[in-house]
């Protein structure tokens, strides 16, 4: 049995972009780290947040949470919120069984920098 893999969540920005990288196994313990993150984004008030989630291992409600959470304050500063993927299975799982994957763009990137939208599908 896999031992679980804490998560690692990275921001970054540039003149247009918050980008947040999220990798390993996000759950209760480990929420923090992303809503820190969100706020970072928040703050930094640019046109876009961009989550990966490419490299998400496990999730549960607690990402479900942040997501939903982060994406209502988006949508009230006029912002944008995207998930990167393509969304793992943990990740597609949660949004559809939740119900709210056509609440979410996600939009894969390629290593080439090229891009395809999803709007509302969850799936990558």
């Amino acid at each position: 049995m896999d031992a679980a893999v804490p998560a690692e969540v990275h921001v970054t920005h540039d003149d247009r972009m918050s980008r947040i990288i999220v990798r390993g196994e996000v759950d209760h313990e480990d929420s923090e780290d992303l809503q820190d993150a969100l706020a970072a984004a928040d703050r930094a008030g640019l046109p876009t947040t961009a989550v990966d989630l490419s490299q998400v291992r496990f999730a549960d409600s607690m990402l479900l949470n942040a997501l939903l959470e982060a994406r209502r304050r988006h949508d009230a500063d006029g912002r944008n919120l995207v998930l990167l993927g393509p969304l793992p299975p943990p990740v597609s799982r949660l949004l559809t069984l939740s119900g709210t994957a056509d609440h979410f763009t996600v939009t894969d990137a390629d290593p080439g920098g090229e891009t395809s939208h999803h709007e509302g599908d969850g799936s990558g």
